[in-house]
């Protein structure tokens, strides 16, 4: 095969993260249709995996639906409710949120735990999930995750834990938040998308963008 030039491209380990067999309360999808008028409207959350040299680290992200922007992330080797809660407590401090605000995720353990359901309704949210193995009610987050691992984590090779904690910061907050355009918000990066919206509020003036979140049933 050397001599002849051919390459045997060796199948990647997918790595599961969201387990679904579990005994707590699935919630329904409360996103469906919904119209995303302002921030703090709809929080999505999931989980995804980055490959290193020697196994796996997990990375849950937050993201505000209406303006594209991460507000709250958690990265670790294990993969258990304490991620996913430090994500949401980082998400909960920064934005500190009026009661109503609605948290959807999928069905799996971390997100369905009675640690995690109770912050969320100590905070006063809306617990909406999506269908099991349909992560096209989660679209947005899959996004974000597929970008986050071609313009960062493959560009990069990620080999060890402190490049996934040294780097993956620094592309959510410096890169993805501050200066990826996004044309779902008029080609801005998020944070200077939700600037814009704070003054429009702060003079009293209304909000001229009407953003749909789309999901496929």
């Amino acid at each position: 095969m050397k001599e002849s030039d051919l390459l045997c491209r060796m199948k990647r380990k997918w790595v599961k993260t969201t387990d679904a067999k579990h005994p707590f309360r699935r919630y329904p999808n409360l996103i469906k249709g919904v119209f995303i008028r302002c921030l703090n409207q709809v929080w999505l959350a999931d989980i995804t995996y980055i490959r290193i040299r020697t196994g796996f680290v997990y990375l849950v992200a937050i993201l505000d639906a209406y303006s594209r922007k991460v507000i709250g992330y958690a990265v670790s080797m294990s993969l258990d409710t304490n991620l996913t809660l430090a994500a949401l407590r980082m998400a909960i401090a920064r934005r500190q949120p009026s009661p109503g605000v609605i948290h959807h995720s999928d069905q799996g353990i971390q997100y369905a735990s009675s640690n995690y359901v109770d912050e969320l309704k100590r905070q006063g949210c809306k617990i909406s999930m999506a269908c099991t193995g349909n992560p096209y009610e989660n679209a947005m987050m899959e996004s974000f995750f597929k970008t986050l691992k071609y313009e960062e984590v493959n560009l990069y090779e990620y080999e060890t834990y402190q490049d996934v904690i040294t780097r993956l910061p620094y592309f959510i907050e410096e890169v993805h938040n501050h200066k990826r355009l996004h044309s779902a918000i008029g080609y801005v990066p998020p944070s200077e998308f939700e600037e814009v919206i704070l003054n429009q509020e702060n003079n009293r003036l209304p909000c001229q963008t009407l953003l749909t979140l789309s999901v496929q049933s």
